[in-house]
């Protein structure tokens, strides 16, 4: 890692593209070959212009069929970038408003306090994960999202948003509102605010305020073409093995938590509640144009104030588990303390991942934009696989 003063420098204007390939290869190589991803495809832009593309390894091995530029994923909490922008869209539109309570559009999601109080939550708490909730793969197999049937999105539930909405209300706040930062389900909850405030299903309001005007056909909460969409595999003990239909994946850094109830039949279930937080599926291409369009200042889905309100630090003071050295914005972590995320990325850079292996970046001071979509769970997640951290300290050299 370089020395903590060099975060602070810029990278040149023109990166050296021969040495950038390189680089990248050698990480996309060697992680292949370790057995640690078994396919990846990486894409990354600068000032514009995409300056690295690469497909490579099997999207699914058993069969041979190899990944390909175009391959579909499932997104896990990269959803979440979509679901986050969809809900400033309709800030900017005046029909939702940021620090509203959320009673304004569900009336009955009153969750009570540890102290049992009832206290309001806003949309904002509810962008920046400071509501008060959790996640069920955070707890014990006891836990109390598990007791009320919650489910955190990537399960085959026989519940309808609503009701899962409407369970997860159910459940007692793990802090009051505002006071701390969790990682939680509050994106869901998000999702069915953005129904009511738009008046459509979940699903037709992400097409209609975010990947129709940007023309993006590949991402959504059904599969566009079953044919491109990648197996799905989990790194164990250095290899990664064929998910089964339906995995307990546990979290190395919570060792007391169940873990991650993760089912690659959901993909196909059209009758799986479509989940903000987790439900998606998608291309990385897709997902490159979305952040770009956010880096270069929102237009034509946001303001740019709005993308700046996104990228400001909305969790001052609050310690971000598993991400030590970041904050959080409007629906993403933001880069608080490079020294202490032993980070290459320079303070301000947003970041996120996503459980079934994906990681991605923008760097607005070097206008630098990088999207890795793997299908090795954990592995090339951000936080949590080797992968994410190996690709970025290749990127900046």
């Amino acid at each position: 890692m370089p020395h903590a003063s060099a975060h602070r420098l810029p990278l040149p204007s023109t990166l050296p593209l021969a040495s950038l390939t390189e680089r990248v290869d050698s990480v996309i190589d060697t992680a292949i070959a370790e057995q640690r991803v078994v396919g990846a495809t990486v894409l990354i832009a600068r000032h514009g212009e995409t300056v690295y593309s690469r497909a490579a390894g099997f999207a699914d091995r058993e069969a041979g069929r190899v990944l390909a530029p175009h391959t579909l994923f499932r997104l896990s909490s990269v959803s979440k970038v979509y679901a986050s922008v969809a809900a400033m869209v309709l800030i900017g539109q005046e029909r939702i408003r940021l620090d509203a309570p959320v009673t304004t559009w569900l009336p009955d999601f009153r969750p009570a306090a540890p102290d049992g109080s009832v206290c309001d939550i806003t949309v904002r708490h509810l962008l920046t994960h400071t509501a008060g909730l959790g996640y069920g793969f955070f707890e014990p197999a006891d836990g109390p999202y598990h007791r009320a049937g919650v489910s955190d999105g990537m399960d085959i539930a026989d519940v309808s948003l609503e009701e899962n909405v409407r369970r997860i209300g159910t459940v007692p706040l793990l802090f009051a509102p505002g006071s701390a930062w969790s990682y939680s389900l509050a994106t869901d909850v998000l999702g069915l605010v953005i129904e009511k405030a738009s008046g459509l299903p979940l699903a037709e309001a992400i097409r209609a305020l975010v990947t129709a005007p940007l023309g993006l056909a590949d991402t959504g909460f059904s599969v566009a073409d079953s044919a491109r969409l990648a197996a799905g595999y989990i790194n164990e003990g250095g290899a990664s093995r064929r998910m089964t239909d339906l995995e307990l994946v546990r979290l190395p850094f919570i060792p007391e938590a169940e873990g991650m109830r993760m089912a690659l039949g959901r993909a196909f279930e059209s009758h799986a509640f479509a989940s903000a937080g987790a439900g998606m599926i998608g291309s990385a291409e897709d997902l490159l144009a979305l952040l770009e369009t956010l880096r270069k200042g929102g237009a034509p889905l946001l303001s740019a104030s709005q993308v700046e309100a996104m990228a400001t630090d909305q969790a001052p003071g609050m310690d971000l588990l598993p991400w030590p050295g970041r904050g959080f914005g409007l629906g993403f972590t933001v880069l608080r303390d490079p020294a202490a995320a032993n980070s290459p990325e320079p303070a301000g850079t947003w970041r996120l991942g996503g459980a079934y292996g994906h990681s991605w970046f923008v760097d607005r001071a070097n206008g630098l934009t990088a999207v890795a979509f793997t299908n090795a769970g954990l592995e090339g997640q951000s936080p949590g696989g080797r992968f994410p951290d190996d690709l970025a300290n290749a990127i900046y050299g």
